[in-house]
């Protein structure tokens, strides 16, 4: 069981240690706060995915502007495909109609 592994609690208090004082959780403060290296934290699973889950909830996505970031991303990368399958579309119907005339499909660039 993870929370029995040595080092657990430690790491788990420095992590909570580390949120309540809305500092970021990073592997090295994290570390130095358990009194354990960052070699530690990263080589046994248990501790890097206890580190890692309390990174996550420690996020600016609960925050206005964390999710103000968050959305216009995913805004920018729905328009990036958006244009990319009209490019698709366009080229789906040019080949439509090449076909359509009996000439054969040309490649665009």
């Amino acid at each position: 069981m993870p929370a029995e592994s040595p080092g657990y609690a430690a790491v788990e208090a420095a992590c909570i240690q580390l949120a309540s004082a809305g500092q970021r959780v990073t592997f090295k403060e994290v570390a130095a706060r358990a009194g354990t290296s960052r070699n530690t934290l990263y080589r046994r699973a248990d501790l890097r995915a206890l580190v890692e889950d309390h990174r996550a909830r420690g996020t600016g996505a609960t925050t206005l502007s964390g999710l103000t970031v968050q959305v216009d991303q995913l805004r920018h990368a729905l328009e990036a495909v958006a244009a990319k399958v009209r490019r698709h579309e366009e080229a789906i119907r040019r080949i439509q109609r090449q076909g359509a005339k009996g000439n054969p499909p040309r490649r665009s660039r």
